[in-house]
């Protein structure tokens, strides 16, 4: 035997002193199968060394002889007139991309055709012997450009595509033998006179080629195979199957098989669970063993040949979901196939994004109007009823409870969404609006809330109707919204089916669990603002709460109001009263927070919207709002004068006006109130033996002297200012409580904060950069408005990226400046990231190398923070391992 042809099967290997690259790709497969004992196909490989350097005369002995083997293993003889073995002749390079044909159906000759036809019949047997001429003339073809040949070459070419037009009702007209006499002059002499002659100038011609084209320098193997048939009696089939559900990850597997068909085409399947039971215990084992030495789903086509199982071939899956991924790694690391920092490597963070948020099953959406395009604000899949304003939305949500039906699916279509529209994307399944992009106010709430957020330029709405393109919705219209992590979004008029997520099922929250395991010291809080929140924070992972934003427990319907009537109230006997109210609402809010987060630190934001965003802002709401005061006051009020007093409270550019601490310089009672809320709900849950750890947080600082006041206080002549100890000192005392340890501390968030950081830190005892307008402030550029312009900056490379997705290289600079300052005036300050950036990978990343603390992100975000630290955690401790 030839020691550069070597023999595989199922109990056959290749020896391990062969070279695999001598082996080629396919040929590296094959015995990898072999090796694990599957039932495949035996064959042999005529290496890399000899296979363009072949002697046909020299070799036909032992191919004769390895043929006998593989028919005695088979049960059919190649060349035998009545069962014939038929062939694949693979080339098989080492490279991974190869524009070699496909070969088959060697053996079909004049002496076997009626053979295989009487088991096929003779249309298959027509189509089959069509597909070996046209994989050998592609042979053909290329010797002829090898050798110069241009005239022959062309027309070969031209056959192929005539060839190519060939249809499967042609072969009822024409059968094998005619195609054979067709086509014999394009071959060799003899090619269909006999079997061995047909295989023997087969490989001859494959090494004349190989050995003249110059890019294989001898690269590329020959590997020869039997073929067996799906349709070869009446005990055959083909099919395919997943080694494991490929949405779900359920260890069951899932696919099809085609009784009596060469393979699916034009055939209706069966469920594989209905396969012969003897058939499906062994593909059940296959599919282990594969998932245990791949570690991924495979996907696996087989074929019966009267009544015995051949496995054809096996391959990775694309289209998977990444629960299936989870389920499949943490199957794994319980069985100890892989270890756990193996499973936290395989998942790239953004993946989770999928696992958390309800996907669309794509086959639901056959037929249905779409439009596709925009940005991604927040991913998943909506259904609902479109709803042009907040308070339409609301009335109709009121309107279904009152009739018992349920809590209805609406979805929210606006222009650009506000502060007062927080409280309609809160019970809406998503929100669709035409501007700003990733970091617009819809697309913040919306991943704060868990709901889906896309952003529509081409969105043109006008009365009850919305225009996207072609695509036309009117109020009341059901339609389904598609934000998918990866890929296009989509908008379909119509109701699609959704999958839910389920995080215990789906692995998530094991997977979460096997991710903490890997931190240290840096950690992941959540952004929350209800009790419900901060129980999913907890649930996904959450080492507690790095922002709580209390502006947004004012748009309550409950309570705007009640806060309209504060801020515009006539004297100060009127504010207080209503301050009072809201005082209630805010003890109850923080009891609720920080009793969830026991024993962690929950960061609570102080006011930080400018007043006039919870204004009434059209002419039902002002009605509502005079209504209110109506009735509390008991007196009629001038619609004119408060009209008035909303006017005043304009201003032209508000994210830089009238905002966060200056509030509390301007109205001190509205932040007094707040820390009185937040000390009184923390006594409360004190006294009831529950640890608390509350931060209180003064936005927008731009210097020491604010937060200097805001903190401590101060006192000159005829006035004072009760500062955030002052009023935490002296309700203590009222109460003849014991102090709750706190913090006092800042969101730096604009470029003069941070280069401050040294004065500001004397006085804030923690730091936490709000990205959003660090970065709107570093760059001039409008979170909400930069779509218009981003295309046009991403064309000439002007801009890298998305700022409000990757923070800005000069963004970075300013937050690890002030880390530097702050800790050289307090050493034990504690810096975290809170902006909507605290999830993206890279900004993770960043924040551990500039020695931040922690990052803030939306509960649904969390475990994909998570899992970004977790890896970076293990890169480092590999490389610390590497450098010893």
């Amino acid at each position: 035997m030839n020691s550069r042809i070597h023999f595989f099967s199922q109990h056959d290997v290749i020896p391990r002193k062969v070279a695999p690259e001598l082996l080629g790709i396919r040929g590296r497969q094959a015995n990898e199968f072999a090796e694990l004992g599957f039932p495949i196909l035996p064959g042999f490989i005529l290496d890399s060394e000899i296979a363009s350097e072949l002697d046909i005369r020299a070799v036909k002995k032992d191919v004769g002889g390895l043929l006998d083997k593989c028919a005695s293993l088979v049960g059919k003889k190649y060349g035998d007139p009545e069962n014939p073995m038929l062939l694949k002749v693979v080339l098989s390079p080492n490279l991974a991309v190869s524009a070699y044909p496909t070969l088959h159906n060697f053996g079909l000759v004049k002496p076997t055709i009626a053979g295989f036809a009487d088991k096929v019949g003779n249309t298959f047997a027509a189509h089959e012997t069509l597909f070996l001429v046209r994989g050998m003339l592609r042979i053909e073809a290329r010797i002829r450009e090898l050798e110069n040949k241009t005239d022959e070459r062309e027309e070969i070419d031209g056959l192929l595509k005539s060839l190519s037009r060939e249809s499967a009702s042609d072969h009822g007209e024409k059968s094998a033998e005619a195609y054979m006499e067709t086509y014999a002059e394009y071959f060799p002499e003899g090619f269909f006179d006999s079997a061995e002659g047909q295989l023997l100038i087969t490989l001859g011609e494959i090494s004349r080629m190989l050995r003249m084209d110059d890019q294989n320098d001898r690269d590329t193997a020959v590997l020869v195979e039997p073929m067996v048939y799906g349709n070869y009696g009446e005990n055959s089939c083909s099919g395919y199957y997943f080694s494991r559900n490929v949405v779900t990850g359920e260890k069951k597997l899932q696919g099809e098989f085609f009784q009596g068909k060469f393979n699916e085409m034009g055939a209706a399947g069966k469920s594989i669970e209905k396969i012969d039971p003897r058939h499906y215990k062994e593909l059940e084992s296959i599919a282990g063993a594969l998932e245990d030495k791949f570690k991924e789903i495979r996907q696996i086509r087989f074929t019966v040949e009267n009544g015995n199982l051949w496995l054809i071939e096996q391959r990775l899956v694309d289209q998977k979901s990444t629960q299936a991924d989870i389920r499949l790694l943490l199957d794994l690391a319980e069985r100890k196939i892989v270890d756990k920092t193996y499973v936290i490597k395989a998942i790239e963070p953004p993946r989770l994004n999928e696992i958390l948020h309800p996907v669309i099953d794509s086959a639901s959406t056959k037929g249905f109007k779409s439009w596709s395009g925009g940005i991604a604000g927040a991913p998943g899949a909506a259904i609902g009823k479109v709803y042009f304003s907040t308070d339409s939305l609301l009335e109709a949500r009121k309107l279904a409870l009152q009739k018992g039906e349920g809590n209805p699916r609406l979805i929210l279509v606006l222009t650009s969404s506000f502060a007062e529209d927080v409280k309609a994307i809160e019970v809406s399944t998503g929100v669709l609006t035409a501007e700003g992009g990733y970091s617009a106010h819809a697309s913040v709430v919306a991943r704060q809330y868990g709901k889906v957020s896309l952003v529509a330029p081409a969105l043109k709405i006008k009365g009850k109707k919305a225009v996207l393109d072609d695509l036309t919705f009117a109020e009341g219209d059901l339609i389904t919204i598609n934000v998918p992590y990866y890929g296009e979004s989509s908008v379909y008029l119509g109701t699609a089916t959704l999958i839910e997520p389920d995080p215990k099922e789906s692995g998530l929250l094991d997977f979460i669990h096997l991710s903490k395991g890997f931190l240290k010291n840096f950690r992941v809080r959540a952004n929350a603002e209800t009790p419900r929140d901060a129980e999913l924070a907890l649930s996904f992972g959450a080492d507690g709460i790095g922002l709580c934003r209390t502006e947004h427990m004012f748009f309550k319907a409950e309570r705007i109001n009640v806060f309209r009537e504060m801020i515009l109230s006539s004297d100060e006997a009127e504010r207080k009263k209503a301050l009072a109210k809201l005082q209630v609402m805010q003890q109850a809010d923080f009891y609720g927070i920080l009793k969830v987060m026991a024993g962690r630190e929950v960061t609570i934001r102080l006011l930080d919207a400018p007043l006039h965003e919870f204004m009434p802002h059209n002419d039902d709401e002002l009605a509502a709002y005079i209504a209110s005061i109506e009735k509390t006051r008991k007196v009629k009020v001038s619609r004119a004068e408060v009209h008035a007093s909303i006017e005043a409270l304009h201003e032209f550019n508000p994210m830089l006006g009238h905002r966060g601490c200056r509030i509390a310089v301007s109205y001190p009672d509205i932040y007094a109130m707040q820390v009185r809320a937040v000390f009184e709900a923390a006594y409360q849950l004190r006294d009831e033996g529950i640890d608390v750890h509350p931060e209180i947080m003064v936005p927008i600082v731009m210097n020491a002297s604010e937060l200097k006041l805001i903190a401590y206080g101060k006192k000159i002549e005829g006035s004072s200012y009760a500062g955030i100890v002052d009023i935490e000192e002296s309700l203590r005392e009222e109460k003849g409580a014991k102090p709750v340890p706190y913090e006092i501390g800042t969101m730096i968030e604009l470029p003069a904060a941070a280069l401050g950081a040294g004065d500001i830190a004397k006085y804030g005892r923690f730091f936490s950069f709000g990205t959003n307008d660090l970065t709107q402030t570093a760059l001039g550029i409008s979170r909400d408005d930069f779509t218009a312009f981003m295309p046009d900056y991403t064309l000439f490379d002007l801009l890298q990226g998305n700022p409000f997705s990757t923070l800005d290289p000069r963004v970075k600079e300013l937050i690890s400046l002030a880390v530097q300052r702050g800790r050289i005036t307090r050493p034990d300050l504690v810096c975290g990231l809170c902006g909507e950036h605290g999830a993206n990978p890279a900004n993770v990343r960043f924040c551990m190398d500039a020695g931040l603390d922690y990052v803030s992100c939306s509960s649904y975000s969390v475990p994909i923070a998570l899992l970004a630290v977790a890896q970076i955690e293990i890169e480092r401790a590999e490389a610390a391992g590497a450098a010893k």
